[in-house]
């Protein structure tokens, strides 16, 4: 978002979306919160109408991570304080580290 022209529509097309609560523009990092109950989806086909690229963000404060060391979460075009979000796959990759059938068993050594 370049303007405040931009912004505006981004807005105004997303606000009047059934279960919007509020919209939140942050034009510094391109980026647009809503909250209220709606598809995640739905707004982002919305905000792609208005010609603008649009994406979810792809960022999460850091001490929401259960493991903010994992390789592939730290990405130098996160803002201070975000990480990248962590995929799935690698929360279960570590998660099967340790066995609770046997606490004595570990199978990193």
């Amino acid at each position: 978002m370049d303007c405040d022209g931009c912004e505006r529509r981004v807005k105004n097309v997303v606000s009047n979306i059934k279960g919007v609560q509020s919209v939140e523009v942050n034009r510094k990092q391109s980026r647009l919160v809503v909250c209220g109950h709606v598809d995640a989806n739905k707004v982002l086909k919305r905000v792609q109408t208005t010609g603008k690229r649009a994406e979810f963000w792809p960022y999460i404060p850091q001490h929401l991570v259960y493991h903010p060391h994992a390789s592939g979460v730290y990405d130098k075009r996160a803002p201070p304080g975000y990480v990248r979000t962590p995929s799935s796959q690698q929360e279960e990759h570590f998660v099967s580290f340790f066995s609770d059938d046997n606490v004595h068993a570990c199978s990193i050594m």
